[in-house]
């Protein structure tokens, strides 16, 4: 008997520690995804005010988001039904720019996802990489951290250059190429081209949102 209910109480102390430890793991895990969604909502935040100077808004950047339908011009796939997402600006409840998420899918290792801020000029305002798998050393030059390329566009629009101007130097247009990597500047300069195409073809629909 004494056997059985040492059993019994080592059972229980068991499955107390079984319950509460996954408990712990539970409240962990949302804590760490709230952590990293925060940390996610802090950084595009950061990038807001570096693509679109203040003077461009006066509302609430990140909870004036609007969905867009698929379009090959924004990175999406033939046939996706996934949307994108913009973010409008507004000052004094008029539309003054907007900050697209799109997509550069032919990276030299993948997708590339930015950010495109626009004036209501057209006119590109500034933009970021958000992530990307690009080779260290040579396509991670994209990153701001490691070099001013992504500057290059800034203030750029289809007034200032020529449709068929917005390529890099090796295929005749005005953007810098990287030493040993053409394929990376390549697809960004086509992203962001394609994004202001897309700007200029709904400028009006976007205005009215």
């Amino acid at each position: 008997m004494e056997i059985l209910t040492s059993i019994r109480k080592n059972s229980l102390g068991l499955g107390i520690f079984a319950v509460v430890t996954a408990g712990l793991i539970a409240i962990t895990h949302q804590v760490t995804k709230l952590n990293i969604a925060n940390n996610i909502v802090k950084a595009q935040l950061a990038a807001f005010t570096e693509i679109l100077p203040a003077h461009y808004f006066d509302n609430d950047l990140y909870n004036s988001k609007i969905e867009l339908a698929a379009n090959p011009l924004l990175g999406a796939d033939n046939g996706s039904k996934k949307t994108s997402i913009a973010y409008v600006g507004r000052l004094q409840g008029k539309f003054s720019a907007i900050i697209f998420e799109t997509i550069a899918p032919s990276g030299y290792s993948g997708k590339i996802s930015l950010l495109v801020a626009v004036n209501k000029a057209g006119v590109v305002t500034g933009s970021r990489i958000i992530s990307h798998k690009e080779t260290p050393g040579l396509g991670d030059k994209i990153d701001i951290k490691k070099s001013n390329w992504m500057r290059s566009f800034d203030d750029k629009s289809f007034t200032t250059l020529a449709f068929d101007k917005w390529l890099v130097k090796k295929d005749g247009g005005e953007f810098d190429q990287f030493t040993g990597a053409t394929i990376t500047p390549r697809a960004i300069v086509k992203a962001v081209r394609d994004t202001l195409t897309y700007f200029k073809d709904n400028k009006t629909a976007l205005i009215n949102q």
